[in-house]
């Protein structure tokens, strides 16, 4: 197979992917910036790929991370990457199915994470099969959030990045209660794209919506807040007022 190496926040990881096919990029940085991990936690990740994710959130909060991903190959890859980036006592990675995750993985985490696919149908199928199943959904985004939400213990986090036109089929699935939207601006004045949600488990808490991030200047620079996250390795402040 052939494989790219490309560098997440600013080199501090080193990710190989596949060359065609699924490619991590922007979404999954920015979804390991939002967990509010510390050292010792455990998290897992539904659907990890080739590891950027968890290998970035790793790498920044120094907590454990397993990763389930369905496709063999990729899990090879993301354990090889997890070896080259002297993360492996910390970060691992199983051939699974996240929405019937294997006995060793049906119990609870302090937090626990997802991009799922989340692509409709809506003409934007993969000619690509690999791409296909990382990005659309067939009707399993509520599964998957609803799956995530069971593995998390009690007052820990389940966080997902989304399309943000599929907010309300998330809202419906998790609930109102203890749940915060942040959402990600290409440029000042333009409708978001993607949004992070985060659930708390067993909180009453009102819904909050967050002012979010600009991710680029009028150009196509990143923003100072986009870059401290994206290059500098910085935690996205996910709080309430």
């Amino acid at each position: 197979m052939n494989v790219t190496a490309d560098k997440f926040i600013g080199g501090r990881v080193i990710v190989r992917q596949m060359e065609s096919g699924f490619r991590s990029g922007l979404d999954a940085v920015m979804l390991a910036a939002s967990i509010p991990a510390g050292p010792g936690q455990e998290v897992l990740e539904l659907g990890a790929g080739a590891g950027a994710a968890s290998l970035c959130l790793a790498r920044r909060a120094n907590c454990s991370v397993f990763g389930i991903e369905i496709d063999p190959e990729l899990v090879i890859l993301a354990d090889e990457n997890a070896a080259e980036n002297d993360l492996s006592e910390r970060v691992r990675f199983a051939a699974g199915d996240a929405l019937h995750l294997p006995a060793e993985l049906r119990r609870a985490f302090e937090h626990v994470m997802c991009n799922p696919p989340f692509h409709d149908e809506d003409g934007q199928t993969s000619p690509d099969a690999g791409r296909a199943l990382a990005l659309q959904d067939c009707g399993t985004l509520t599964d998957w959030l609803t799956g995530g939400m069971k593995r998390v213990v009690s007052n820990g986090t389940f966080t997902a990045i989304l399309r943000a036109d599929r907010m309300s089929e998330a809202l419906t699935a998790l609930g109102e209660r203890g749940v915060t939207v942040f959402p990600l601006w290409p440029r000042a004045g333009e409708a978001a794209k993607r949004i992070l949600i985060r659930a708390v488990k067993g909180s009453r808490a009102p819904f909050a919506l967050l002012p979010g991030l600009v991710l680029h200047e009028a150009g196509s620079n990143y923003t100072r807040a986009a870059n401290a996250i994206l290059r500098d390795g910085h935690a996205l402040e996910f709080q309430r007022a």
